[in-house]
């Protein structure tokens, strides 16, 4: 038993399609299609009313795709759950082979990493910067942190739920989530295609808020990495300006790297307390 989770806000160039394809790949299996309509403006929602044994939610207003991603869960009816964007970018027939590893794993995500992946070339840069914090962070390495095409189990995910986010962010809140209380996730390569209609991601604004969403994720679950991280800046900061300030200035002791080395300190000694407090909470 599956229940199928697309969020959708504003998606009649696909929706359709999507749905068509899916019910053809899935002929055979027991599964529910859930179709959360984030205040869509055009006509994804009388797109899908057409569509037979879809069940359609409507929120009145756009709340964002995580929001409409929980409305999904929260009204699914099956333990097992796909979530899966509604903007044909994600390959449906892919779906058989992530639901091979579905008894194997917490969590199977479809990485984008396969033959055909149409990425925007101005988001790979982020995209790339972003992976390798994740990676460090997590302490693990991470092919797609931000996936739209995963399964996973409804007991496991609401685990998180007061955490994960209303917005794009909910995915890799999820992910990073999954890998730092050392839950099993399993990578499927896949194909990625260009999305029908105009993308929702904001470059600038939400890749600042996806690095704070990492620092503040891991610092939820594992606190003294990012202390860490941000101490060892500030003693690199310190050996920084005494090097300079003996070399150049002909002093030995500088008021700022006296600052910058008692600033690591006590950010490693916070972190050492945070991660108490994380653990006796555990």
């Amino acid at each position: 038993m599956l229940s199928i989770v697309i969020p959708a806000h504003n998606e009649e160039k696909a929706i359709g399609a999507v749905l068509d394809e899916l019910i053809e790949v899935l002929e055979g299996q027991k599964y529910e299609i859930i179709v959360v309509d984030d205040g869509s403006t055009d006509k994804t929602p009388k797109i899908v009313q057409k569509k037979d044994s879809i069940k359609l939610i409507q929120h009145h207003y756009n709340k964002g795709y995580g929001a409409a991603i929980k409305t999904g869960i929260k009204n699914a009816t099956n333990e097992v759950i796909l979530i899966i964007d509604g903007d044909g970018s994600y390959p449906v027939k892919a779906i058989p082979e992530l639901l091979k590893e579905a008894d194997k794993y917490d969590m199977v995500v479809g990485a984008r990493t396969g033959k055909e992946v149409k990425i925007q070339l101005y988001r790979k840069p982020a995209k790339w910067f972003l992976s390798k914090l994740a990676n460090y962070l997590a302490e693990t390495k991470i092919p797609d942190l931000n996936s739209g095409m995963r399964i996973f189990r409804r007991k496991e995910v609401e685990r998180f739920l007061n955490i994960l986010p209303n917005k794009f962010s909910f995915t890799t809140t999820l992910t990073l989530a999954y890998h730092t209380t050392g839950l099993l996730v399993k990578y499927v390569p896949i194909n990625y295609y260009k999305r029908a209609g105009k993308s929702k991601i904001r470059p600038f604004k939400d890749g600042f808020n996806f690095i704070m969403l990492i620092f503040r994720t891991i610092t939820y679950f594992n606190p003294l990495k990012v202390f860490l991280f941000v101490g060892f800046a500030f003693f690199l900061a310190a050996v920084f300006i005494f090097l300079y300030s003996a070399l150049f200035s002909g002093r030995f002791m500088d008021v700022t790297t006296i600052v910058l080395v008692v600033a690591a300190i006590q950010t490693i000694i916070f972190g050492l307390l945070a991660d108490l407090v994380v653990r006796r909470s555990e």
